[in-house]
């Protein structure tokens, strides 16, 4: 539990604190007041990075430097990120100070924001980066895979660019992006297994239908097979890839596909269906999470409550009891109706 957190040259703070209850807190002010500054000083501070931009924009306008200190569980953690002279983020617990966060030093955290709502519709990307995200929390050392997977891929991409690039130049980018492709692809079918067999029950018990919805990797290829078959494309693949000065094949170019009754969701579900889909995938990392890390997770809701209806809301609220969360709103009465206790109101007034 984050029992309170100091923002200093954080964003659109320049020195503030807050204190947070171990249930419900809800963060509310008028737009563009900082509510989702807080949500995100909070995300830094559990797993070390932001959703939205780079370390040096998380840094004040002007200011060299940003620091965030926090009492989580009675335990001091501080973050430290320095813009100038040398960019820089030094991480502080209990006394120790760590260039980077591993996966046992993070705190377990599910974000729901806005574009969260898109995932079925957006881009393939947004798929593979949402199960990335949640492997980096519960498997270890994955972070690290898809780090030099994707020096890797640039490093081929930019010989393929320059047009010159010979079977022997590629080669040894090709075994070492087939080594880790198969890495990823194997966690991420793992991993859509997992949530796939929980999720259609969940479903059906947020949306009161028997709709049978699923969720399916897809590779083209096996993945128990897969590293000397993406080794086999992409030297089939190399004089095109050539011609177009990319990469056309591996885990940066899959997807994860969501099927209502068998048909692909983008295709026939409604704009309920699918906040009812993306709330189910939230309360399943919830309970992922939990189970992986053997820690209680932190729910940070980024402006989505109200755009819930009222039956949505309340499976929501009934889920998210155990956990301490923080949501962010224009009206707080919105929220605070919907939960029986009370909740920790945090005032922020207009920047």
């Amino acid at each position: 539990m984050i029992q309170s957190i100091r923002l200093q040259h954080f964003r659109s703070y320049a020195d503030d604190s807050f204190e947070f209850d171990p249930g419900v807190n809800i963060i509310v002010g008028p737009n563009a007041c900082g509510k989702t500054n807080l949500l995100e000083a909070l995300l830094v501070v559990a797993r070390g990075s932001s959703y939205r931009v780079s370390d040096a924009d998380l840094v004040e306008h002007n200011q060299p430097w940003a620091r965030l200190d926090a009492l989580v569980d009675g335990n001091d953690r501080t973050v430290k990120i320095v813009r100038e002279p040398v960019p820089s983020k030094i991480y502080e617990i209990d006394g120790r100070s760590f260039k980077r966060l591993s996966l046992d030093r993070t705190l377990p955290v599910v974000l729901f924001e806005p574009n969260h709502l898109n995932l079925l519709a957006g881009s393939p990307e947004n798929r593979r980066d949402y199960l990335d995200e949640l492997l980096a929390q519960t498997a270890v050392g994955y972070t690290v895979v898809v780090r030099s997977y994707r020096r890797a891929l640039a490093q081929r991409n930019r010989l393929l660019k320059s047009g010159r690039a010979s079977q022997q130049e590629l080669f040894p980018w090709d075994v070492r992006l087939s080594e880790l492709g198969a890495r990823i692809v194997r966690a991420r079918e793992a991993l859509t297994q997992t949530m796939n067999a929980k999720i259609a029950g969940l479903y059906q018990d947020l949306s009161r239908s028997k709709i049978e919805v699923a969720m399916a990797y897809q590779t083209g290829v096996g993945s128990e097979q897969y590293e000397s078959t993406m080794l086999r494309q992409l030297e089939v693949r190399r004089q095109d890839d050539l011609v177009r000065g990319y990469t056309s094949f591996g885990p940066h170019r899959d997807d994860l596909v969501v099927y209502f009754n068998g048909t692909p969701a983008e295709e026939v579900a409604s704009r309920g269906e699918t906040r009812t889909f993306v709330l189910g995938l939230k309360i399943l990392e919830l309970q992922l999470l939990e189970e992986k890390r053997d820690q209680t997770p932190l729910l940070l809701l980024d402006d989505v409550f109200s755009e819930l209806d009222g039956a949505r809301r309340q499976a929501l609220t009934q889920h998210l009891q155990p956990y301490q969360t923080c949501i962010t709103t224009t009206d707080a009465d919105v929220v605070a109706h919907s939960f029986a206790k009370a909740s920790n109101i945090i005032l922020i007034a207009k920047a």
